[in-house]
C-alpha cells in the first residue's frame, strides 16, 4: 500500500465515476467525496453505496471514507454505517479488513460508538 494524493472532485464527477463503475476511478472518487465534500450526508451515501462493491479496493476505500467523515464532520448514521464497518472487519480481503480496523478506531474516538470486533 502506498500513499497517493487524492484530488478534490465535484459531486458531478463522483456521480459520473459511480455510473461508469470503473474500479480504479471509483477507488479515488469515494475517498474524494469523503475528504472534500461539505455535505457529510451525501458523502456518507456515496460510501454506503460503494461499501458493497465487488472490488476490494473500492470497498476498502468506502470504509476509509467513513473514517474521514467521522473525523472531519463528526457525523455518520450509526444504524447504517456501524453494521457495514463490522462486516468489513471480517471481509475476505486484507485491505478491506485493515481499513475497517482503522475506521473502527475513528468512529469510536470521534463519534463514541462501540463497534463489535471479531474474536
Amino acid at each position: 500500500m502506498r500513499y497517493e494524493a487524492i484530488e478534490p472532485r465535484s459531486r458531478e464527477e463522483v456521480e459520473s465515476a459511480i455510473s461508469r463503475n470503473i474500479p480504479d476511478e471509483l477507488s479515488y472518487a469515494v475517498v474524494s467525496a469523503a475528504l472534500y465534500s461539505d455535505d457529510p450526508v451525501w458523502a456518507e451515501a456515496v460510501c454506503l453505496r460503494m461499501a458493497g462493491h465487488d472490488n476490494p479496493n473500492v470497498r476498502g476505500n468506502a470504509v476509509l471514507g467513513f473514517e474521514h467523515i467521522a473525523r472531519i464532520h463528526r457525523h455518520l448514521d450509526e444504524s447504517r454505517v456501524r453494521p457495514l464497518i463490522e462486516s468489513a472487519l471480517v471481509d475476505g480481503n486484507d485491505y478491506v479488513r485493515g481499513q475497517a480496523d482503522s475506521a473502527t478506531d475513528d468512529v469510536e474516538q470521534f463519534l463514541g460508538w462501540k463497534v463489535r470486533r471479531p474474536r
